[in-house]
């Protein structure tokens, strides 16, 4: 088992209706299984998804 920790920041928008958290507040970790990659929330450990393929967001753009 393989285990990532990756620091992620959100997009910028224009809409002040929703607050955006600080990057600092933003851990996501992975790991790597035999059947895929699971992502989680380091802080919110519960909040968490399984993918068996991934893609690269700059190639759907």
């Amino acid at each position: 088992m393989v285990y990532h920790r990756l620091m992620t920041e959100l997009p910028t928008t224009t809409d002040a209706a929703e607050p955006t958290p600080e990057p600092t507040d933003l851990t996501v970790e992975a790991y790597e299984t035999e059947g895929g990659v699971v992502f989680y929330d380091a802080a919110e450990p519960a909040a968490w998804l399984q993918a068996d393929e991934t893609l690269d967001l700059e190639e759907m753009l």
